[in-house]
């Protein structure tokens, strides 16, 4: 139909479509991989696949409701993340299970990847009024998970779990501390007031449409990049 065509300075709904069909594409390969993945790593791409599988869907949704409204889908965005980001925590667990990890764990970063998302979304759309203490209790889950993987529970046992792993989770890290931490910019942009009353950008619109297009491409790199490592490492184990 006429108004869902992608205009061609509508970016916006440009990287909509690609992150569909780039994670699209990932997740066939994933499931694809499965069969030739050896037995202990399988869940773990398994999972990968989930992942990109359900952000491609979503993906796909999002284009159509800014087509649409020209707005930006931030309920449906949240509902991708409160499904996929437990899901990438969850890789953290099982690729550590055979060093000793304890199924607490995997409660425990699910529990504040949860966290971390829902005053997320109540400081961006429900209690706006209030988004610098959201942000602030959402900053303190992403900061929790970050401790866990790089200094906590994760490192220590990444430090028994061989070389691969350790290397694996190494790179993982860096997807969560530097990839992760466009989410809270786009927060504090989209949010009224900016940063702890501080308006960062005069024009809230303009500013949503960018992030927009920042979080379509950081999305696509953070769930097919945590794919593709946990890939690589089924890879590089299996040659040892």
């Amino acid at each position: 139909m006429e108004h869902l065509k992608i205009a061609s300075d509508n970016y916006v709904a440009f990287t909509f479509f690609i992150g569909t069909m780039a994670m699209m594409a990932a997740s066939v390969f994933f499931f694809f991989e499965i069969n030739n993945t050896p037995q202990k790593w399988r869940t773990s791409v398994l999972v990968s696949g989930l992942i990109t599988f359900i952000a491609a869907v979503h993906y796909y949704y999002m284009r159509g409701y800014n087509l649409e409204t020209g707005d930006s889908p931030t309920f449906f965005r949240y509902v991708d993340w409160i499904l996929t980001v437990p899901l990438m925590c969850v890789e953290f667990y099982l690729i550590t299970k055979k060093a000793g990890a304890k199924i607490s764990l995997l409660w425990k970063l699910i529990a504040a990847s949860l966290v971390m998302l829902i005053t997320g979304y109540l400081g961006e759309t429900i209690d706006r009024d209030s988004s610098v203490m959201w942000g602030v209790l959402s900053g303190l889950a992403y900061f929790y998970i970050v401790y866990t993987i790089w200094f906590g529970e994760v490192a220590k046992l990444s430090q028994t779990a061989g070389v691969e792993v350790t290397k694996a989770i190494k790179i993982l890290g860096w997807f969560v501390l530097v990839g992760w931490s466009i989410y809270p910019l786009g927060y504090i942009l989209g949010t009224p007031g900016g940063f702890f009353g501080i308006q960062i950008v005069s024009d809230i619109d303009a500013a949503t449409k960018a992030m927009d297009i920042v979080y379509n491409i950081a999305d696509a790199i953070n769930k097919i990049g945590f794919g593709l490592v946990i890939y690589s490492l089924s890879r590089a184990e299996d040659k040892v």
